[in-house]
């Protein structure tokens, strides 16, 4: 029997679900989601499969149950999208703002994300990314970084912050807390170790935090990380990492990322994860969706099953005494705070303005190395990037519908999606480019050694003729391929246009312009 059968005070039941935000399905209000907002759930994390023409009315049918509910997603501009994640982010994103390097221009990106937030009922953007990407292995931070330096990541930060929070409506979310970018694997797989020395976290990968709340973050983001420095609880569950946040001045909330990623969920459980985060300090605690968490059951009502784990495992934690009922109340009443100053603000924002043009600035951060343009009108275009997480997407879409505009685009057969495989049905794949097509390569990780450059290597004596488009961490100079490369720096909408417009430029289907 569930916790919840033993039907809890109203008050302890309001505490609870006053520190949750799940995830869940398809594009309308689903009837538990509605009951547990009347209970006093926070409010909701969207995802790509929750947005569609509706997504307005969606929000509004979640504040006619919640008033104060927090709506939140992840927005960060660039690779990371969940607004525009059918066709990709039309807005730069972070490694290329950190290229350009002009603070004002992330203020800018900022503000814009808030706008498209605020314009279909979102209050609280889970961004910007804070990590500094000292390791260009890092499998999941990344381009979603502004880079590998630290003054400069945190300048950018502290920008971007401002820029989204400029109306007092929306809530920035700086992540991933003490810092994402040394790490080796991928939290939405396995729990990562961060496992350099105390000193080099606080002065390296604290600094843009630090920046974060000198701008006035109003949330913070904690990561599913191992730091032996500090004990061997991963930093949501720490309660010395989180007592170093709370150390650097931040009074706001700090959410845990999703409870039902895998170094959560294989670890400890989301239910028991969700006690001990409370416990730690975490005041918000949110929950995935199965559908697009790699490893989820996938079940039609597994977004509720999540949902009842957490809420359940609260529950049953307060009533042994395991968890204080006080420090919950505080965590409830800290989140209770910020929706409502949210809500009051949404009334008074400002109305929004124009949005500048993009495109030169990401243009400015694209690197090219060799000659790039192609002449063929066929155009194959082969996608070496293994299978996405939830953070980021790695569909080719957004490239080959940018390729489209210009040339004739043919594609392979679909190739198994594990990194390892990759070169080995590469012969499969280059077989099946029609006679006379240009070939074009979409990498994500060519900055180590790895399938993707072995694939390449191989490209480069069987199809020198290649062009390379990297959307990843761009390669130190000694990266040992030859073939021509575009470094895009984002896998969005917008730089697959203008990638697009580099290579066909010498040739434009009829009617559009080269």
């Amino acid at each position: 029997m569930s916790a919840a059968a033993h039907t809890p005070d109203r008050d302890v039941l309001e505490a609870v679900n006053g520190v949750i935000v799940p995830g869940f399905f398809g594009t309308e209000l689903p009837q538990w989601l509605a009951d547990a907002l009347d209970d006093g759930v926070a409010g909701v994390v969207y995802f790509g499969q929750n947005i569609s023409a509706q997504t307005e009315a969606l929000s509004a049918s979640i504040r006619a149950h919640r008033p104060h509910a927090l709506i939140a997603t992840d927005e960060e501009g660039g690779t990371v999208t969940r607004l525009e994640s059918v066709h990709g982010s039309t807005v730069p994103g972070p490694a290329q703002l950190g290229v350009v390097n002009d603070p004002e221009l992330s203020a800018a990106v900022g503000a814009a994300l808030a706008a498209r937030a605020r314009a279909v009922g979102v209050n609280l953007v889970f961004g910007p990314v804070a990590d500094v990407n000292t390791n260009p292995a890092n499998p999941v931070i990344g381009v979603r970084s502004f880079g590998a330096d630290a003054p400069t990541v945190a300048a950018h930060v502290a920008a971007t912050v401002r820029g989204i929070q400029a109306s007092g409506a929306v809530a920035a979310c700086a992540k991933h807390f003490p810092g994402h970018g040394d790490t080796h694997s991928d939290s939405h797989l396995a729990l990562p170790e961060l496992s350099i020395a105390a000193s080099e976290i606080e002065d390296v990968h604290f600094a843009p935090f630090r920046a974060a709340i000198a701008a006035g973050v109003r949330t913070i983001m904690t990561a599913h990380i191992r730091v032996p420095a500090w004990g061997e609880a991963p930093a949501t569950l720490n309660p010395v990492i989180l007592g170093k946040l709370r150390a650097l001045g931040f009074e706001g909330v700090i959410v845990t990322d999703a409870l039902d990623m895998a170094a959560i969920r294989e670890s400890v459980g989301a239910g028991p994860g969700a006690v001990a985060a409370i416990q730690a300090g975490a005041d918000l605690l949110c929950i995935g969706n199965p559908r697009t968490n790699l490893g989820g059951s996938g079940e039609a009502d597994a977004d509720r099953h999540d949902y009842l784990e957490v809420r359940d495992a609260l529950l049953a934690a307060v009533a042994s005494g395991e968890l204080d009922l006080d420090q919950l109340r505080r965590a409830a009443s800290r989140v209770r705070l910020l929706a409502a100053e949210l809500d009051a603000a949404r009334g008074l924002a400002q109305s929004e303005t124009a949005e500048p043009d993009w495109a030169p600035a990401v243009a400015a951060a694209i690197g090219i190395h060799g000659t790039v343009a192609r002449t063929q009108e066929r155009l194959f275009l082969l996608d070496l990037r293994a299978r996405a997480t939830l953070a980021v997407a790695s569909e080719s879409d957004a490239f080959r519908r940018a390729f489209a505009a210009h040339r004739d685009v043919v594609t392979p057969a679909r190739m198994p999606q594990q990194a390892a495989p990759v070169v080995e049905h590469l012969d499969r794949a280059l077989a099946e480019i029609p006679g006379g097509a240009d070939l074009v390569v979409l990498v994500d990780r060519i900055g180590v050694p790895g399938a993707q450059r072995d694939a390449l290597a191989r490209l480069a004596a069987s199809r020198p003729d290649a062009v390379v488009v990297n959307v990843g961490v761009v390669p130190e100079p000694g990266c040992p391929s030859t073939l021509d490369r575009i470094d895009a720096r984002a896998s969005s909408a917008l730089a697959a246009g203008l990638v697009a417009e580099l290579v066909c430029a010498p040739l434009a289907r009829a009617g559009v312009p080269a």
